[in-house]
C-alpha cells in the first residue's frame, strides 16, 4: 500500500481514534491526520457524567490513548481545530483558520453535540451547562463549588440526566431532575425500570419531578427560576441540561453526502460519496441482527465500525454485524443493557433481590433486548441467546430459581 497517501479523520473521540490505530494496524503505511475542536488529548467519555464530575478524576489519568502512541504510530493529532469546509471534488478540507489540507480517504468521526431547547430566558440565565466534554465538567465543577445554596435542576430525565443528579448528589447537592415525559427513561425502558431508578434516586434524596415541561426560566443577579408549563417553579444555582443531542451532519449534507437520521452508511461503513466513511454516533447504519437502520450513541458501536471501516480502506473486504450494548451506573447500581428493546411487545422481569434482576425484552416469542441491574450473568446469557436467535420458555425465565442455562426450548 502506498505510503504517499493521507487519510484524514474529523472527531478525535473513540470512533475517529480507535479509527485510526485500526487502520495503522491493518498495514495503512501512508499519513493518518485527526481533527478535533477540542484542545484536550482524546480522552475516555462515559465518565464525564460519572467519576470526572464526582471525584475530579482527571482526564490526564483516562485517556484513550497516552500521547507517546500517536507519536509511535506516526498519527498526526491536530487538536483545538475547526473543519469548516469540505471540497469533494479537490480532495481537501479547509479549517476555518483557512488551512487547507488535503485527503485521498476522508472518515467522518463528527459525533454529536448536545441539543439545548429554546426555552424563553435560557440564553440570560446563569450558570446553564450541557454536558458532553471535559471542558463542560470543570463549568460545572466551578459553579457548583462556587454555589451557596447547592441547589441543582437537571433538565431531562434520560441516562445522562440521572447519572450527573446521582454524581451532583454524591458531593452534596440538592438535586432536582424535571422530565417532561409521564416517566424518567420514557423512551427507552419499561415502566418496571423507569419505577426502579426514580425510587432510587428518590432514596438518595433526589426529587424526580415527572410531567414537568420546562418553559422559562427566570434569573435575578446569579439566582436562576425554572418555571414549568403547569406553573410550578423551582430554584437553581445550576442548572444541567440533559434533553438529547443534535448529530453534527452538516459538512457531511453541505458536500451531498446522503443524511437520514444521521450520515448513512453501508455495511462497509462508506457513505454515498466515493473515498468518503463515517463511523461512530454521527451514522445511520443497517444492523443485520435487528433487519433495520440504526443510530447508535455507544462506545461499542464506535469502536466496532472503527475497525470495520479501516480493514475495507485497506482493502480487506469487512461488513458491520455488531450486538449493540450499553451501560450507565447511578450511585452503587451498575445497569448493563444488551441489544436493541425498540419493538417490543412484552417483557419478562426475572427478579433475584429488591437491586438485582433483569427485564427480557421480547416481540413475539423472539429475544430483543435484555436490562440487567447489578446481575451480570443475566447480560451474558442475554447475550448469548439473542446472538443465537434462541426461543426461551418465558415461564422458566420468570422464575429466578431456574438455571438460565436450561430456560432454551428445544
Amino acid at each position: 500500500m502506498s505510503n504517499t497517501k493521507t487519510c484524514v479523520v474529523i472527531g478525535a473521540s473513540h470512533a475517529g481514534v480507535n479509527f485510526a490505530f485500526a487502520l495503522r494496524k491493518e498495514g495503512w503505511q501512508g499519513n493518518i491526520v485527526l481533527f478535533d475542536k477540542d484542545e484536550t488529548i482524546p480522552y475516555h467519555r462515559p465518565p464525564l457524567s460519572k467519576k470526572y464530575l464526582e471525584l475530579e478524576d482527571s482526564i490526564q489519568n483516562n485517556l484513550l490513548k497516552p500521547i507517546e502512541s500517536y507519536e509511535k504510530d506516526n498519527i498526526t493529532l491536530s487538536l483545538g481545530k475547526v473543519v469548516s469546509k469540505i471540497d469533494k471534488e479537490a480532495k481537501t478540507i479547509e479549517l476555518n483558520d483557512g488551512t487547507i489540507q488535503s485527503y485521498d480517504v476522508l472518515v467522518l468521526a463528527t459525533g454529536a453535540r448536545a441539543f439545548v431547547p429554546p426555552i424563553q430566558g435560557i440564553q440570560q440565565a446563569k450558570n446553564v451547562f450541557t454536558l458532553r466534554n471535559a471542558t463542560d465538567v470543570a463549568n460545572i465543577r466551578k459553579a457548583f463549588h462556587a454555589s451557596e445554596q447547592k441547589k441543582i435542576v437537571v433538565i431531562g430525565g434520560g441516562y445522562i440526566g440521572l447519572e450527573t443528579a446521582a454524581s451532583l448528589k454524591k458531593l452534596g447537592a440538592n438535586v432536582t431532575v424535571l422530565e417532561r415525559e409521564e416517566r424518567i427513561l420514557a423512551r427507552v425502558t419499561t415502566p418496571y425500570l423507569s419505577t426502579f431508578f426514580t425510587k432510587i434516586h428518590t432514596d438518595y434524596g433526589v426529587h424526580i419531578c415527572v410531567n414537568k415541561g420546562v418553559t422559562e426560566i427566570k434569573t435575578n443577579g446569579n439566582k436562576n427560576t425554572v418555571i414549568c408549563a403547569d406553573g410550578s417553579s423551582y430554584e437553581a444555582d445550576v442548572i444541567i441540561i440533559g434533553v438529547g443531542i443534535k448529530v453534527n451532519t452538516e459538512l457531511a449534507s453541505e458536500v451531498g453526502i446522503v443524511i437520514n437520521n444521521g450520515i448513512e452508511v453501508d455495511p462497509t461503513a462508506k457513505t454515498s460519496e466515493e473515498g468518503v466513511y463515517a463511523i461512530g454516533d454521527c451514522t445511520y447504519h443497517y444492523n443485520k441482527l435487528y433487519n433495520a437502520f440504526v443510530r447508535l450513541e455507544s462506545v461499542q458501536n464506535a469502536v466496532d465500525q472503527a475497525k470495520v471501516a479501516a480493514a475495507n480502506i485497506c482493502g480487506k473486504p469487512t461488513v458491520y454485524n455488531a450486538l449493540p450494548w450499553f451501560w450507565s451506573d447511578q450511585y452503587d447500581i451498575k445497569l448493563q443493557i444488551v441489544g436493541l428493546s425498540q419493538g417490543f411487545d412484552n417483557s419478562v422481569v426475572r427478579f433475584e433481590d429488591e437491586n438485582k434482576f433483569s427485564i427480557w425484552y421480547f416481540k413475539g416469542d423472539r429475544l430483543l433486548a435484555v436490562d440487567s441491574i447489578n446481575n451480570a450473568k443475566s447480560y451474558v446469557f442475554g447475550t448469548k441467546y439473542i446472538k443465537a436467535n434462541a426461543i426461551l420458555d418465558k415461564e422458566k425465565l420468570a422464575n429466578a430459581e431456574s438455571d438460565l442455562k436450561t430456560i432454551v426450548v428445544n
